[in-house]
């Protein structure tokens, strides 16, 4: 309250809270009078409570996303991905690198994208079979068969797979053939497709979208908890900026800024931040660094053929550098490789 508030003042604020089926908790210092608020946020917002006669200021104090931050779960989570006898880990005590192909076109590419992954370290396979794209004459996936082709290769090779569901109504038989749903960051606030992937039994890759800040994605991270699902992992995949050189401006900073904030796992997208190889492992590295969770990285065996973002996809010296840093790096901020904390059969 203003220095100046009166007794009424300070009751007619209290008759305000209480009639909306909030409590007010009243303490008078020597020159200010704060008053605490317990209840619903969402019917505080509404009492246009910084109107009242007598109110300097209204400042809130608790997160508004309840299950993803760390005022209710001090400790950062692990999210476990894959089937059991080869499930994977994301999170604060280990780093974990997924990579694969950003569409998959054939079973042939896919796999020898996968055994490129593979045997760059990567244990978490990724691969689109539903691609939103911003063009609708670019291509939008193989759709089902994508899916099934994914799934094989993974079997094949040993790696849980992720990848991108598009639409609610799909829900299902994406869950069906992968172990991890990816949230794009188009459809971050896609509502109803966050319901659906949360009530799905899956864990969730939401990624940040390109115009969000930190307190929306975390909220769109809420929406998938509050269906009963704590198994998310955040992207940070870069944001839209005024800066033209890179596709998009990798917020480095999101990722301790988040961790501080909220105990999911965050893992970086250096591929579709830069949108250019060359800067696929100096942003990797950063990301080491900074103490992300992960990486998850595009990788083709011919990417001049690529049928979705070939500028960005990695092979020979440049796959070879980022495996170099991905086993080197992490140790150095007291990480672990992923593949030595899977729980295998």
């Amino acid at each position: 309250m203003s220095p100046n508030a009166t007794e009424e003042d300070v009751a007619a604020v209290v008759a305000r809270v209480e009639g909306v089926g909030g409590e007010a908790f009243v303490s008078k210092g020597v020159v200010r009078t704060i008053i605490g608020l317990v209840g619903d946020l969402e019917s505080f917002h509404h009492l246009n409570l910084r109107t009242l006669r007598g109110v300097a200021d209204v400042h809130r104090i608790s997160d508004p996303y309840k299950l993803v931050s760390r005022q209710h779960h001090p400790d950062r989570s692990t999210v476990w991905v894959g089937p059991a006898g080869r499930q994977v880990p994301i999170g604060p005590d280990s780093f974990t690198f997924l990579a694969g192909p950003c569409a998959v076109e054939t079973p042939e590419q896919t796999l020898a994208a996968a055994q490129m992954a593979k045997g760059a370290g990567a244990t978490i396979l990724r691969g689109g079979a539903y691609k939103p794209r911003t063009s609708p004459y670019a291509f939008q996936g193989l759709g089902v068969r994508g899916l099934e082709i994914l799934a094989d290769v993974g079997r094949a090779t040993g790696l849980p797979v992720v990848t991108e569901v598009v639409d609610a109504r799909d829900v299902a038989v994406v869950a069906e053939h992968a172990d991890m749903l990816q949230v794009g960051t188009r459809n971050m606030a896609n509502f109803g497709l966050l319901q659906a992937v949360g009530e799905a039994g899956k864990p969730v890759l939401l990624k940040r979208g390109m115009t969000a800040t930190i307190e929306e994605w975390l909220m769109a991270a809420e929406y998938i908890a509050q269906r009963g699902n704590l198994d998310v992992v955040l992207c940070e995949r870069g944001i839209r900026t005024f800066e033209p050189a890179t596709r998009n401006t990798l917020d480095i900073s999101a990722v301790p800024v988040v961790q501080a904030t909220s105990h999911l796992p965050v893992i970086v997208d250096p591929s579709h931040a830069a949108g250019r190889k060359d800067l696929v492992v100096p942003l990797s590295r950063a990301a080491i660094a900074v103490g992300a969770d992960g990486i998850i990285v595009d990788v083709h065996p011919e990417p001049e053929t690529a049928l979705c973002d070939g500028p960005q996809a990695l092979l020979g010296a440049d796959l070879r550098e980022l495996a170099q840093a991905v086993r080197r790096l992490p140790s150095a901020v007291g990480r672990v490789d992923a593949g030595e904390l899977s729980r295998t059969a």
